[in-house]
């Protein structure tokens, strides 16, 4: 009896410890959430529009591209065939900058058109020259040959002057940098002269004796002017051609990056290599 009476005070026990232990909660184990990286901004590239004659002038900036580029700067070239709508493109805001012409026709532009327009850069000189058309040579020349030349006011009147530096015409003592065929007071040869748009003198050789052809429209017609042209200016003209923005536009980051591309080494090489002389840095 004392047997059964131990036997069942110690399963009483064994019961109670059983339930105590049941009864005793684990706290749950919470997962800490895996950290995720914010993703990297990304920083859009500043876009800067220049507008550019083909050549040499869009070709030069080409080689600022890639310069430009690891600088966040996406330089975007527009070719124009012309020169005033790249001017009137950057005074209405459609082009940051145009990059083809010198000094004094930017000059003439804003005082015939009230444009604001400002140079930044001078970056290359293109000695114009005088190309044969139906005459072989400037000495070949009868009287009253014909002549094609530039009719905007600067480029005629650089045309001109070049044509009185080969003594083929003179002209007035105070026709300056505005001279036009009414200022030519000798003209042995009495050459008569065909002013045309500067882009479309290139197409009129085949009708007139010689023509004077800026440099851009000479390579675009395949001439190689060290080599083609009768007679060049020299290189030390004064008729840098420069990087143009609107007044107050100067001092624009992304304008002054490319002011820094122009005149670097790169860009020297490039004019150096490419046009053999046809067209100097002037940096």
């Amino acid at each position: 009896m004392k047997k059964l009476l131990t036997l069942a005070l110690a399963l009483v026990l064994c019961l109670s410890l059983a339930a105590c232990g049941g009864s005793k909660e684990t706290p749950a184990q919470t997962e800490k959430p895996a950290e995720t990286e914010a993703p990297a901004e990304t920083t859009e590239p500043t876009v800067l529009n220049v507008a550019a004659s083909a050549t040499p002038h869009a070709e030069i900036l080409e080689v600022c591209v890639p310069i430009l580029a690891e600088q966040g700067i996406d330089l975007q070239v527009h070719v124009y065939g012309d020169y005033v709508v790249p001017n009137t493109a950057v005074e209405e805001g459609a082009e940051d900058a145009n990059y083809f012409q010198h000094v004094p026709y930017l000059d003439n532009f804003n005082a015939e058109n009230g444009t604001h327009l400002v140079s930044v850069a001078g970056v290359h000189i293109e000695p114009m020259g005088i190309y044969a058309g139906k005459t072989d040579s400037l000495e070949a020349l009868a009287d009253g040959a014909s002549v094609a030349v530039p009719n905007d006011v600067t480029n005629e009147a650089r045309a001109l002057l070049l044509l009185e530096a080969q003594g083929l015409i003179k002209l007035s003592d105070d026709a300056g940098l505005d001279a036009t065929p009414n200022d030519i007071v000798e003209n042995p040869k009495n050459l008569t002269f065909t002013e045309l748009e500067a882009a479309m003198v290139p197409n009129a050789l085949t009708e007139v004796d010689i023509a004077v052809i800026n440099v851009n429209y000479a390579l675009e017609a395949g001439f190689n002017p060290m080599e083609d042209a009768l007679a060049i200016e020299d290189a030390d003209s004064p008729y840098v051609n420069i990087l143009v923005v609107k007044e107050g536009n100067e001092n624009n980051p992304a304008v002054q990056a490319l002011v820094e591309a122009l005149h670097s080494e790169d860009v020297r090489a490039f004019i150096n290599e490419k046009y053999a002389g046809a067209v100097v840095p002037a940096f």
